[in-house]
């Protein structure tokens, strides 16, 4: 399938239009249907707030355990030196006026019969459509040496913004001149961002600037790069001469704690700074809702609604479903994702049909420093007969080369995106 410019402007229009309809429900009756959202981030915070806005008439409660959204999109920065976790770092209360409810909890359990969910609290919430957006959660079976707290507090992961990001960079800064940095990539399919070859660019940003003796060391478990090759190639061959390795077909096996050692397959590598992203899952409580469907790892859907293939009324949503042919687990999938089951979940809860011919758009921006950015960009329509979300040819694009230009596109893209997103 192609798509052209009318067509693509007839298709906004038109969901526009959707739009513009479901917004104009009253909120001065009764509940027309009750909505629970577990997990704030790019996917949930977007569809609680897009089903208000679209339904008014609809109750929605999101549930989420911290105060604070805090970029994933950007946070390499923070390692990079060029922003500050403060930067990434956005209130809920944006949402307070569509009239979300939010509570400050943790969901631990969802009976898809009783449509219940249940909370850390021992409270207990009732849908009649239960939206799950629960990120990932990371296969530390795999690496036994650090399948306890305190070595998953000594050896960070980083991948899920906050204060690992913090802590990270404070072991960067506390890193002699003349150490190694040494990052270790899973198998993809893999959470991005924060993409792992973006953050052993900011790593290596900081070293040219302030540990020029110092090396970045990509140990990647996949036989080559998965992501811009080309453009991180000329990176690394480039500006970072001389201070990134890329290493492919290095898959982690343990870690020597004592030594701060990397163990694979017939060789060991010791690091300064050794930070270690394992291999992923969908978060626990799509496990324990049942909707995990796909080698105990991801979520089947419905891309037509979103809806799980496992339990019906329970739509999933982001980093945890088992993605499309092509389709990136990023925060713009997340965004799609959440608008697409907003539309659904509203119609449903009015019997009334659902759209026969979702699209998703997808970028992807990588700063190669603090000013030049690349991206990957991408459409997705629903093929009816493969029952999937495709990639249509000849729409998207990728950069010819990082450039300052498309850094300010970057930031204006992360300021737009937290808008829709919470303001």
């Amino acid at each position: 399938m192609t798509l052209n410019r009318r067509e693509f402007i007839k298709w906004m229009s038109a969901s526009a239009g959707v739009a513009a309809v479901a917004g104009c429900a009253t909120t001065g009756g009764p509940s027309a249907g009750r909505v629970v959202v577990i997990g704030a981030g790019y996917a949930g915070a977007t569809a609680a707030k897009y089903v208000r806005m679209w339904a008014p008439d609809i109750e929605v409660t999101l549930v989420e355990r911290n105060n604070e959204f805090i970029s994933c999109p950007i946070s390499n920065l923070v390692l990079g030196g060029s922003k500050t976790i403060a930067d990434i770092t956005i209130g809920y209360g944006g949402l307070d006026k569509y009239g979300v409810k939010r509570v400050r909890d943790d969901a631990v359990a969802v009976d898809p019969v009783k449509r219940e969910v249940r909370l850390a609290s021992g409270a207990t919430l009732g849908y009649d459509r239960l939206i799950v957006s629960p990120g990932i959660d990371f296969g530390y079976e795999k690496i036994p040496a650090l399948n306890t707290a305190p070595a998953q507090e000594r050896i960070l992961h980083a991948w899920k913004a906050g204060a690992q990001t913090v802590a990270l960079r404070k072991q960067l800064e506390a890193m002699r001149d003349g150490g190694v940095y040494a990052l270790s990539v899973p198998l993809a399919p893999f959470r991005c961002p924060p993409g792992p070859y973006e953050r052993a660019c900011q790593v290596a940003f900081y070293f040219k600037a302030r540990k020029p003796k110092s090396k970045v060391l990509i140990l990647d478990a996949n036989p080559d790069v998965v992501s811009k090759k080309g453009l991180f190639m000329a990176a690394w061959n480039g500006p970072y001469k001389g201070i990134v390795e890329y290493r492919p077909a290095m898959e982690l096996q343990d870690v020597d704690l004592k030594t701060n050692t990397a163990i694979f397959i017939g060789e060991r590598v010791r690091a300064d700074v050794l930070n270690v992203v394992p291999s992923q899952t969908a978060g626990q409580i799509a496990h324990r809702a049942g909707v995990v469907t796909a080698n105990n790892l991801w979520c089947g859907v419905n891309w037509l609604t979103m809806e799980s293939v496992a339990q019906p009324n329970i739509h999933v949503l982001g980093d945890a479903t088992l993605s499309a042919p092509l389709m990136p687990k990023s925060a713009s999938m997340a965004n799609q994702h959440a608008k697409v089951a907003a539309a659904a979940v509203i119609a449903l809860i009015r019997n009334q049909p659902v759209n026969t011919q979702p699209m998703m758009i997808n970028t992807c921006y990588s700063f190669m420093d603090d000013k030049n950015v690349a991206h990957v960009a991408s459409v997705h329509a629903y093929d009816a007969a493969q029952k999937t979300m495709t990639v249509v040819k000849g729409a998207g694009g990728l950069s010819g080369k990082a450039n300052e230009i498309e850094g300010a596109f970057a930031m204006g893209w992360a300021r737009n995106i937290w808008a829709d997103t919470l303001a």
